[in-house]
C-alpha cells in the first residue's frame, strides 16, 4: 500500500518534485561532464550513521525506508564504499516497494574497493547470478595485480581499475552511460563527496543531499560522517524542502 505526505503527495511524486532532472547541462561545469549527483544517508539525532566500528544501525523507519527504495528508482546507479559493502553486504535494490508499484527499473550497483576487498559470495554478485540485480560495477586502484580481479570477475562483477579520485570517478562513471548518481555512503565516502563539493567550481559535484533524521542518539560509539572535515571543507546549504515521513524527518538541500 502507497504511503502518502502531507497535502497529499505520495513518496514517488515527492521525489520527483526535489530531484533534477536527468539531461540537465552544467552550464558551469564546461569539460566536465558528470552525473546528477544525490548524496543521501541516515543519520541518528547526534549525527551518527554507524556503529562502533562501521557496524550498520537500521535507522530509518517503514515511511523513510521506502523513500530510499523509490529514490533507487529513480537513479542510473547507486555508488557505496568498501566499507558499507563489507559491514552491511547491501542489495541496493527497491525491494520494499510493493511489487504492484514496483518499477522495472533497477539501478547499476557501484562499489568503490580501491584494494578490491569485496568478497565473491556477497549479496550484490548473488543477486547478480540469480538474476534478481544487475552487474555490479567494482572501482578499484588502477596499479593492483590481476589475482583479485579475476576471482571477482569470475563471480560476476566488472571490474574497472581507475586511479580514484571523485571527479574522475564521476567522468568514468559519466561516459560509461550512468547520468543520475545516487551516493549511499558510508562515512568516509560521504565525508569525501562534500569536501570535494566545498572545493571552487567545477568541482561542485552534489546536486541534491537528501538526510533522514530518526529520533534516537547512538553515543559515543557511533560513527559520524563529519569527522575530519573542517569549516573550509563543508559546503554551503540552499534549503529545498522539509517532509515528516513516520517517525523520521527528511530533509532535502542543494549546493549554493
Amino acid at each position: 500500500m502507497s504511503i502518502m505526505l502531507a497535502g497529499g503527495q505520495s513518496v514517488a511524486e515527492f521525489l520527483s518534485s526535489v530531484l533534477p532532472v536527468s539531461g540537465n547541462s552544467h552550464p558551469e561545469d564546461e569539460g566536465f561532464q558528470r552525473p546528477l549527483v544525490t548524496l543521501t544517508f541516515a543519520q541518528s539525532l547526534d549525527g551518527k550513521i554507524a556503529g562502533r566500528g562501521g557496524k550498520q544501525l537500521i535507522l530509518s523507519g517503514r515511511e523513510s525506508m521506502l523513500m530510499t527504495h523509490w529514490m533507487r528508482t529513480k537513479h542510473d546507479a547507486i555508488l557505496v564504499g568498501i566499507g558499507t559493502a563489507l559491514n552491511d553486504d547491501p542489495q541496493l535494490n527497491s525491494r520494499h516497494i510493493p511489487e504492484d508499484e514496483r518499477p522495472s527499473h533497477l539501478p547499476r550497483p557501484v562499489v568503490l574497493d580501491a584494494n578490491l576487498r569485496l568478497g565473491p559470495d556477497c549479496k550484490l554478485l548473488k543477486n547478480y547470478r540469480e538474476r534478481k540485480g544487475r552487474r555490479p560495477w567494482v572501482i578499484c586502484d588502477a596499479n593492483l595485480s590481476l589475482e583479485r580481479k579475476s576471482i571477482l570477475e569470475n563471480a560476476g562483477a566488472r571490474v574497472i581499475r581507475r586511479f580514484i579520485m571523485i571527479p574522475d570517478l564521476l567522468k568514468v562513471l559519466y561516459n560509461f552511460g550512468i547520468k543520475t548518481l545516487m551516493v549511499e555512503g558510508g562515512a568516509t565516502i560521504i565525508g569525501s563527496f562534500l569536501a570535494e563539493s566545498a572545493r571552487p567550481k567545477p568541482n561542485a559535484i552534489i546536486d541534491t543531499l537528501i538526510i533522514t533524521i530518526a529520533p534516537t542518539l547512538i553515543g559515543d560509539d557511533g560513527v559520524s560522517y563529519g569527522e575530519g572535515l573542517s569549516t573550509a571543507q563543508v559546503p554551503s546549504l540552499k534549503h529545498i524542502r522539509t517532509e515528516v515521513m513516520g517517525r523520521d524527518v527528511v530533509i532535502v538541500s542543494a549546493l549554493e
